[in-house]
């Protein structure tokens, strides 16, 4: 589907885009809720973020137990939301700079706007190279322990003006988190950047004065840096960039090294991330991180991933295990993506279910906020030095110069378009298991409800908000959300 037909959808639904205030509890329960606006993807149809007609509560007593609900109460508030985004990588930003400056345009605009596209409020970026650049680089000089030769002219090219293009389109204002895959090889015991190997204990404080060097670059670029997480995946050996911590490890480190440095050079306020790997682990590695108060003082929060799913199943209740033992500390999905890549299953309609379904029980579980991975690739799934091809939601075939939209970009847009920064999430339940659903309270007052239906048949139901209720149906394989 062309972005010119999404655009003229969108633009039909603009007035309903919730907007960013602070929220006042005691007002959220009297706001006299009428009608619901309700946007819908559906599989076998030509129904993108497509706007319905809007539906009208009516006063509505006890639901029998053979008519499905979906219930929504907002009196029960629970974690703040933060945002959602993606990654501005290497890759990402080689093929953006490939694009016509129209499609540059159209790009930035689908992606950050929250009128004309979906509203992103968040990024990520790799600090040295990961498996999406084009290259293995860093920023210093072998055996530059001193970080004297330190510069950042590889990212000024591609990456930085992406980067600042990406802010503009979203308002002048994307939180980034910065993530490294490895130190140099010559800080590593394995000599080599790839194939995991650990950070030696000589190089510590070089390693951490590293990541100030690169906060304290972008910054004076004119990018300001929200966050960063310690090590992509730190227990994963991997064919491209890659560095093993144990959970000991990483909280000695934080603990002892990257912790105070940060604090030392003015930079307490950047919010720290632990673990960002999969789910499988999560609570054993953050129990370790945060049982230690002289590491937990410095963590803001616990990233994860998605990449689980090679054992055998996605343990979503391990997110909502670190959000009861640990809720003074945030959690959120730091990447995600689908593959592997070929133009053969573009079009497989599971692929954006699959972020559907993980964004609901990410959010339900107490995620304050959902990164992606690549925004953007090229036609072949890359640019990526190790082979390692992706799906992103937008592919651009560089050749043609034209985008091409996945579905998964539509499901994403069915949270990031309406759920604004700032938001609450409430208690949302269904009565039947078919279908899956979260709700948010946005700093307006509105409510933004999303209900996913997986299967191959429509379920007709009633949406629930104290004394009344709207009918309406859900398609198969389709998601939709309503703002009332």
């Amino acid at each position: 589907m062309k972005l010119n037909v999404l655009t003229f959808f969108l633009l039909l639904f603009t007035a309903c885009t919730p907007k960013t205030s602070s929220i006042d509890s005691e007002k959220t329960g009297n706001i006299d809720r009428k009608t619901v606006a309700i946007f819908t993807t559906a599989d076998s149809t030509k129904l993108r973020l497509s706007p319905g007609e809007a539906l009208i509560f009516s006063p509505f007593g006890q639901p029998f137990e053979n008519q499905p609900c979906v219930f929504v109460d907002p009196a029960h508030q629970f974690q703040t939301f933060v945002g959602i985004g993606a990654a501005l990588t290497d890759a990402a930003a080689e093929t953006f700079a490939k694009l016509p400056p129209a499609k540059q345009t159209e790009l930035l605009q689908a992606y950050f706007d929250p009128q004309k596209g979906i509203g992103y409020t968040l990024a990520r970026t790799n600090i040295n190279s990961c498996d999406f650049s084009s290259d293995m680089y860093t920023y210093v000089d072998d055996n530059d322990r001193e970080l004297k030769s330190f510069t950042l002219a590889h990212d000024e090219r591609y990456k930085v003006p992406f980067i600042k293009k990406a802010t503009a389109a979203a308002g002048g204002n994307l939180p980034l988190l910065v993530s490294p895959w490895s130190p140099p090889a010559w800080m590593k015991d394995n000599q080599n950047m790839l194939q995991g190997g650990k950070l030696k204990p000589e190089f510590f404080d070089s390693w951490a004065n590293y990541y100030v060097k690169f906060i304290q670059g972008y910054e004076k670029m004119g990018i300001p840096i929200w966050g960063l997480s310690v090590q992509n995946e730190p227990m994963a050996k991997q064919t491209w960039e890659s560095c093993i911590f144990t959970a000991q490890e990483e909280t000695d480190f934080i603990k002892n090294h990257l912790g105070p440095t940060l604090k030392k050079n003015g930079l307490a306020d950047k919010k720290l991330i632990a673990w960002d790997h999969n789910r499988d682990l999560i609570y054993q590695r953050a129990s370790t991180y945060l049982s230690d108060p002289g590491a937990a003082k410095y963590i803001w929060g616990i990233g994860f991933h998605w990449y689980e799913i090679w054992n055998g199943g996605r343990q979503y209740e391990n997110v909502k295990r670190v959000a009861e033992a640990f809720p003074d500390k945030n959690l959120l999905l730091t990447e995600a993506c689908n593959y592997p890549f070929s133009w053969q299953t573009f079009d497989q309609w599971s692929w954006g279910e699959q972020y559907g379904e993980n964004m609901i029980h990410d959010f339900n579980n107490g995620a304050v906020a959902w990164i992606d991975w690549n925004i953007l690739l090229d036609e072949t799934g890359g640019p990526n030095h190790v082979k390692n091809f992706c799906f992103a939601p937008v592919h651009a075939k560089t050749q043609a110069g034209s985008l091409h939209y996945m579905n998964s970009y539509y499901y994403i847009g069915h949270f990031s378009k309406f759920i604004r920064p700032g938001a609450k999430r409430i208690i949302s339940s269904s009565s039947r298991a078919q279908l899956l659903t979260t709700a948010f309270l946005n700093p307006d007052g509105s409510i933004v409800l999303i209900v996913m239906n997986q299967r191959k048949e429509k379920i007709s139901y009633h949406l629930c908000l104290g004394g009344q209720a709207v009918e309406t149906v859900s398609l198969p394989h389709s998601i939709v959300t309503m703002v009332f």
